[in-house]
């Protein structure tokens, strides 16, 4: 079986790498007010080119800016649309295991649009410097922005704005659109939604607790895929956009558990993406059946853990892609790390030459097993 010449590639990663120590520096810098925004930049510039050169020297057919200018995998990107605005939180509103993040959320405080998004000349800076190899954007799904917003917090009110919560879910996909079209004109074809609803969404407890307080799962999750795919109405034919799904990364730890079972139709069956990039890495996610729901999008089988060093056995590896190939064609798999290395700017618990031999790692069985 032959090597894909299209996105998603038989062996890619999700998109984010551990900060190099000049970049962490440098953000702290920045915080005490020792250099400016513009040093910062230039110290993310050349961390940025290095990171390229590695992608490259490792194989890899698409490569990515590792996400080194931000904080968060999610909130500043969200924060920076139109509508939006961040703030501090004293408590995360979900709970990792034994770890939290610096407290920080986004609130809907206007109209929600995207106009002038800073992501734009980052996506811009990552093709000038990629030498012509294709580059992946990285950006958090529509629905993140609903879920954070609207989903999880227990007292959400919603702006006059929005009271009617249809036409909330169709500016956030009007504003994606934007998004999708902008990126598309800076020479992005290939796009990726991060979305960790999904997995919360798969997770029994998180069920219970939010149907306890009268929210309606089932049909959120139908509105999430109505207002993914109006937003991939923009999408040009030849615009590849996946969509990882997560359950949760930071320092190494998760926050939600269970099998893709209780999402699979609604999303599997419905959702207009290219493709999926799907954690496979442990038990938490269940089985491969709910693939079967699958139709003729590619599956990137996220087997390889990025959350800690030990090297994966790879006939185990190809076993497990094997029972994959019971519910979905094998020229249909591929094959990444489970999710980022690094969601947020502090990493997970490794260093980096264990990350690139994770990204090895996912390279030699591609080959072994697609050839």
């Amino acid at each position: 079986m032959a090597e894909r010449t299209r996105a998603p590639f038989r062996a890619d990663v999700v998109g984010s790498f551990l900060r190099p120590a000049e970049v962490k520096k440098a953000r702290e810098q920045l915080e005490r007010n020792e250099i400016g925004a513009a040093e910062l930049k230039q110290v993310e510039d050349k961390a940025i080119r290095a990171l390229v050169a590695k992608e490259k020297e490792a194989g890899l057919q698409a490569v990515t800016d590792g996400e080194f200018r931000r904080r968060y995998w999610h909130l500043d990107f969200l924060a920076a649309l139109k509508g939006v605005r961040e703030v501090k939180a004293e408590h995360w509103s979900v709970a990792f295991r034994g770890r939290q993040p610096k407290g920080a959320t986004v609130e809907i405080v206007g109209k929600v649009d995207f106009e002038n998004h800073p992501f734009v000349e980052h996506f811009r800076y990552l093709r000038s410097v990629a030498g012509g190899t294709l580059c992946k954007m990285t950006i958090p799904s529509p629905s993140m922005l609903h879920l954070i917003c609207c989903v999880r917090p227990e007292q959400y009110q919603p702006i006059p704005e929005y009271e009617d919560p249809r036409r909330l879910y169709r500016d956030i996909a009007l504003a994606y659109q934007k998004a999708v079209r902008a990126f598309y004109g800076a020479g992005c074809r290939y796009l990726q939604f991060d979305d960790t609803s999904w997995g919360e969404f798969c997770d029994r407890q998180k069920r219970e607790t939010y149907a306890a307080r009268g929210l309606n799962l089932d049909e959120i999750e139908k509105e999430y895929v109505r207002m993914i795919n109006l937003a991939l109405e923009a999408k040009p034919k030849d615009m590849v956009i996946t969509m990882h799904i997560c359950r949760g990364n930071f320092r190494s730890t998760w926050f939600s558990s269970g099998g893709y079972e209780p999402v699979a139709e609604t999303l599997f069956a419905n959702c207009h993406v290219d493709g999926f990039f799907l954690e496979y890495d442990s038990d938490r996610a269940g089985g491969f059946e709910p693939l079967r729901y699958i139709r003729d999008q590619q599956v990137v089988l996220g087997l390889i853990t990025s959350k800690f060093p030990k090297l994966e056995n790879k006939d185990e590896i190809k076993t497990k892609i094997e029972e994959a190939s019971r519910y979905v064609k094998p020229n249909q798999l591929c094959l990444s790390p489970q999710c980022g290395f690094s969601s947020t700017e502090e990493g997970n618990i490794m260093t980096e030459e264990q990350q690139w031999a994770k990204v090895r790692l996912v390279r030699e069985i591609a080959k072994e097993v697609w050839g």
